[in-house]
């Protein structure tokens, strides 16, 4: 006869059995995993905190932890700025020629061709018109991913191009700088380009049409030499490089380790470079009471 304790393992050892793995390690294939789909999430790269992506597209990419501003392209300022993201977009067909038949790694022309291909971009800035907080205003956006932003001959001619409007139509112009400068691939063309600009820009002084000049992250060279810090208001947002050289060339340079902040726009307003930084969450309405006070 059978003890009554071995009956209840016996028992307990049934009721458990269905808990017991019967194959060891993982028997699922590849192709049938479930990933997580990419772009669900967007991790700040100052403070690490992780926020889902289209919070944080609804807060203008700007981490609602730290106010880190990310770095973003024409399409998204266009759809921040202009009102129910309706705008004319001008020249939007200009491409750059290669004059100087330019080769270093690979073709110049083969270098434009594959950045067209990656970025759905022309060229590194875009220009286009339309309300803003219901004001008139011609846009003109630099994209960082086409070839650092660089100012070559067909931002330049764009610039021109929209500066022509402006002065037709009496429309106030902005222009949002994001660039590691020159387009030295394009060499004496590139650096033309500085004094274009700059004396396109003194006709809208002359016929006092307002020019505000926008600088982001980064804004150097050449852009910052020219257009970029010639506005009748030149503003930035948070914690944008602006410089001529980077910090590390002008430290190699002088020797020397440079002040706590060197090249930020807080840096920049601190020693009277800049007017005013605005936080991007709040650019839209305070561009629509400078262009207010500017038609008064």
């Amino acid at each position: 006869m059978e003890s009554p304790v071995r009956n209840r393992n016996t028992k307990s050892e049934v009721q458990m059995s269905w808990f017991k793995r019967i194959k060891k390690g993982i028997t699922t294939s590849t192709t049938e995993k479930k990933e997580t789909p990419e772009g669900l999430w967007y991790k700040c790269p100052s403070c690490k905190k992780i926020t889902p992506s289209n919070e944080h597209a609804q807060n203008k990419y700007v981490c609602p932890e730290c106010d880190y501003h990310e770095k973003i392209g024409s399409a998204e300022y266009f759809e921040i700025l202009f009102d129910d993201n309706k705008f004319i977009e001008l020249n939007n067909n200009l491409t750059a020629g290669d004059p100087l038949d330019f080769v270093d790694t690979k073709k110049y022309t083969d270098r434009l061709v594959d950045t067209v291909k990656k970025t759905h971009l022309k060229d590194a800035i875009r220009t286009a018109y339309g309300k803003v907080d219901g004001e008139d205003l011609m846009v003109a956006c630099m994209d960082f991913a086409f070839i650092g932003g660089s100012m070559g001959s067909v931002v330049g001619e764009k610039i021109a191009r929209s500066i022509d409007f402006c002065l037709e139509k009496k429309m106030p112009l902005m222009i949002i700088s994001k660039s590691g400068g020159a387009r030295m691939i394009e060499a004496a063309f590139s650096l033309i380009q500085m004094a274009k600009t700059s004396a396109k820009l003194s006709l809208m002084n002359e016929a006092k049409v307002p020019y505000i000049s926008f600088l982001t992250d980064p804004t150097t060279g050449g852009v910052t030499a020219s257009y970029a810090m010639l506005g009748d208001l030149n503003i930035a947002e948070p914690g944008a490089l602006i410089g001529f050289a980077g910090p590390r060339v002008v430290k190699e340079t002088i020797g020397k380790d440079l002040p706590k902040g060197f090249q930020t726009s807080e840096f920049v307003l601190e020693h009277g470079f800049l007017d005013k930084i605005i936080n991007r969450k709040e650019l839209k309405p305070k561009l629509g009471q400078l262009l207010r006070f500017f038609k008064n």
